[in-house]
């Protein structure tokens, strides 16, 4: 597994790549292989999946039609072999001039691309006979609402099973990382090194481990320049930082053996459920990383169109 870090990978196409075949990497041949593409199928997504396609070379396409719209051509081998992905060339025919003895302009085809064969696959059409199927307003907010259960259903793992109401976060014990300990990393955005604390608070990150030994000459956290595409081992939360001691405060339900290895933290642009924050029990006074009082005149206020949530104390925008 590795933590991509966004919901949509629009902003790094490149890196959504590097991903795939790092995953690929680890199929064993003698078990079948099923691939479940994202919904992206118009301009660059279209381009991408056929990326994907000649990177992976199924044996079989399923391919999913909408019931009362024409979303996309049929990806026949021939289509796949002729068009241009975003990273890859098509076999495509250009013109090339010749001039005969007689002075005319012959003109023939030459072959351009450098994959010369074509992908042998079966493409299997499924048209839905019911309407508003694949409608991608719809999808979007399903999607929604599936990634938050995801994220509530993997945090339900640190709840004890005898008891019968749900423990709020802060009644749960952390594990205490010294920031020597793992490297981080913000993927989605730069944030300057004074202010990545603020960032890293109260945040949904990737437990990772990358082959690298993590070297620090200071006890101020380690800093990777780049991003890693490497495994990644479960998630959690950072409950708190203390800022005095250099440690993380983090809340995972990865067992400890495997916790041993990670050395990388990775925090994407995903977000924690609403309920998650306001929902704690037991808080008297203000709850913390939820406010009221917030100016949605700042840019990028209205980026994630969540009301009333802000990270107190956050000092960039």
């Amino acid at each position: 597994m590795v933590y991509y870090g966004q919901t949509s990978c629009e902003q790094d196409t490149e890196r959504y790549l590097d991903v795939v075949k790092y995953v690929f990497r680890s199929y064993k041949r003698e078990v079948p292989l099923v691939i479940n593409t994202m919904g992206w199928v118009k301009g660059e997504g279209l381009l991408l999946l056929i990326d994907i396609i000649r990177l992976l070379s199924p044996s079989h396409i399923v391919q999913m039609d909408v019931y009362d719209w024409k979303a996309m051509a049929p990806l026949t081998p021939e289509y796949v072999h002729l068009t241009p992905g975003l990273y890859t060339k098509g076999k495509q025919q250009a013109k090339c001039k010749q001039m005969g003895t007689s002075g005319a302009e012959n003109w023939k085809p030459s072959e351009v691309g450098a994959d010369a064969s074509a992908p042998e696959y079966k493409l299997l059409y499924v048209h839905p006979e019911f309407p508003r199927a694949g409608v991608a307003g719809e999808a979007r907010v399903h999607s929604g609402i599936l990634h938050d259960m995801s994220i509530l259903g993997y945090l339900g793992q640190l709840q004890s099973p005898d008891i019968g109401a749900v423990l709020p976060l802060h009644s749960l014990v952390p594990y205490q990382v010294p920031f020597s300990a793992v490297a981080l990393r913000v993927i989605h955005t730069d944030v300057a090194p004074t202010n990545i604390m603020y960032a890293v608070n109260a945040s949904w990150v990737g437990l990772c481990r990358i082959p690298d030994e993590i070297r620090c000459q200071t006890d101020g956290p380690v800093l990777l320049t780049q991003t890693p595409v490497c495994d990644c081992l479960g998630f959690g939360i950072v409950r708190g930082v203390d800022m005095e001691k250099k440690l993380y405060h983090i809340l995972t339900p990865v067992p400890p053996e495997n916790l041993r290895l990670v050395n990388c933290l990775l925090l994407g642009n995903v977000a924690l459920p609403n309920c998650v924050l306001v929902g704690q029990q037991g808080v008297e006074g203000e709850i913390p990383y939820v406010t009221s009082d917030y100016n949605y005149s700042i840019l990028g206020a209205g980026k994630l169109r969540k009301k009333h949530f802000k990270k107190r104390n956050n000092a960039f925008q």
